[in-house]
């Protein structure tokens, strides 16, 4: 059985084809009665409109793209919940292209402006195919190196996250305290953040080397190495909750207790960071407000607005759990 058409539903409802485009688009200018005999029409023969051939029509396709670098970091999970939050009620769907498990063939950026997209979201450091003329509306979420310009941003403030989480392993009596870096802005503004509270408080924090994509792996690795060089550290801050996952499993191999022998906190909340099976003190970067607040700037920009370029910073907050206690050097 072929699908229904507009055709299909404009006879069925006993008016024209171009009524019903009206009625598809929400025209104000249909009747009661017409706009009822045309839904209930499209109820009855189960249409569901050509969203291709709409946007082509109409140069507006009610796409967000989400540009990310990993799908495997749970902070683009919250981002995109608060995303689909803000732009459902308002008629788009979010598109999510991420460049890490991209083909060498393919070009995430270049598929979505293919697809005519009406704005994106850039969740990493913005890719040199996004600056130009014919690229729509961009909101920058997260801090990052290199922004765009005339771009939106908003992000949670990574300094003061960093300073939140070093102060309180000081407030637990820690002085011997490890750094687990990522790569990118964020990465980057924790770990200087971290490094400035610690000499500022008169210790010699250990940085271990930066793990570009800021994963699980990564953290495991870099936290073993950091354990086995230096037998002194009673506590860790990685850069991210799967960096602090990978570094409880390097505790783990080693046989620390954590958090008897070792505090570990990581950053970003995550829905692993609240389980109680991990139960990590961490710091909640607001990632789904990250994501609304993204959003509600982008549904503005698509609109057409032309006020000057908005940068939001939310503030971050401690989480304490499991993983953290006082130092018993």
């Amino acid at each position: 059985m072929s699908r229904p058409t507009i055709y299909d539903v404009a006879v069925a409802a006993g008016v024209s084809k171009s009524l019903v485009s009206l009625v598809l688009r929400g025209s104000p200018r249909v009747s009661a009665a017409s706009r009822q005999a045309v839904e209930a029409a499209i109820r009855e023969l189960g249409y569901r409109p050509n969203r291709a051939a709409s946007a082509l029509a109409s140069d507006c396709t009610h796409a967000v793209g989400l540009l990310i670098d990993d799908y495997a970091n749970p902070w683009f999970i919250d981002l995109a919940r608060g995303l689909h939050e803000a732009l459902g009620p308002a008629g788009y769907r979010l598109s999510v292209a991420d460049v890490a498990t991209a083909s060498p063939a393919e070009d995430p950026v270049d598929g979505l402006l293919s697809s005519r997209v009406d704005g994106i979201v850039v969740a990493m450091d913005v890719p040199a195919g996004l600056f130009g003329p014919a690229v729509p509306p961009l909101v920058i979420a997260g801090t990052r190196a290199q922004g765009a310009p005339g771009a939106d941003s908003v992000a949670n403030d990574d300094r003061l996250g960093a300073r939140l989480a070093v102060e309180h392993l000081l407030d637990l009596g820690h002085r011997s305290i490890g750094h687990l870096p990522a790569g990118g802005g964020a990465g980057s503004a924790r770990a200087d953040s971290a490094l400035a509270v610690l000499a500022a408080a008169g210790t010699s924090p250990v940085l271990g080397p930066i793990s570009p994509a800021g994963a699980e792996a990564e953290g495991y690795r870099a936290a073993l190495v950091m354990l086995q060089q230096h037998p002194d550290l009673t506590a860790v801050f990685a850069a991210n909750d799967t960096m602090a996952l990978g570094a409880l499993g390097a505790a783990r191999e080693l046989g620390y207790d954590v958090p008897g022998r070792l505090s570990i906190i990581g950053y970003d909340n995550s829905a692993l960071a609240g389980s109680r099976l991990v139960d990590l003190t961490t710091i909640d970067d607001m990632s789904a407000d990250v994501g609304r607040e993204a959003g509600r700037l982008l549904i503005s920009r698509m609109a057409g607005s032309v006020a000057a370029p908005s940068h939001s910073t939310l503030t971050p907050a401690l989480v304490v759990r499991g993983t953290t206690a006082p130092s018993a050097a």
